[in-house]
């Protein structure tokens, strides 16, 4: 059962994209997506609000989340996120792996 954890990092200044950048700049996200059980972690800007970024981070399983955050390299992005005087709004979804017949009429693939 993969776990999608939606993390909303929110500041001033252009903050959050400089805080997402020195995560990919640092090697951090290579590192986290390395990690066993990461099934991916990506970055988006949302069009209507520059001084948010979105992280999309998805997990095989809770054990897998659990020791990434018990790994030191969550002391690293917590005091990227000081750095950058970040805010979080978080979200979290357990996939079922099905897609409904309904709604794969909507989905061009």
């Amino acid at each position: 059962m993969a776990i999608t954890v939606n993390i909303y990092y929110s500041g001033v200044n252009g903050n959050a994209k400089k805080f997402a950048e020195e995560m990919l700049a640092s090697g951090i996200v290579s590192d986290i997506r390395a990690e066993d059980g990461n099934m991916g972690y990506e970055y988006f800007l949302p069009m209507d609000d520059r001084e948010t970024v979105l992280l999309i981070d998805r997990w095989r399983d809770q054990h897998a989340i659990d020791v990434h955050h018990s790994s030191p390299m969550m002391a690293k992005i917590a005091e990227l996120r000081e750095k950058y005087g970040l805010h979080m709004k978080v979200e979290r979804y357990v996939s079922d792996h099905a897609i409904p017949a309904a709604d794969k009429a909507f989905i061009k693939e």
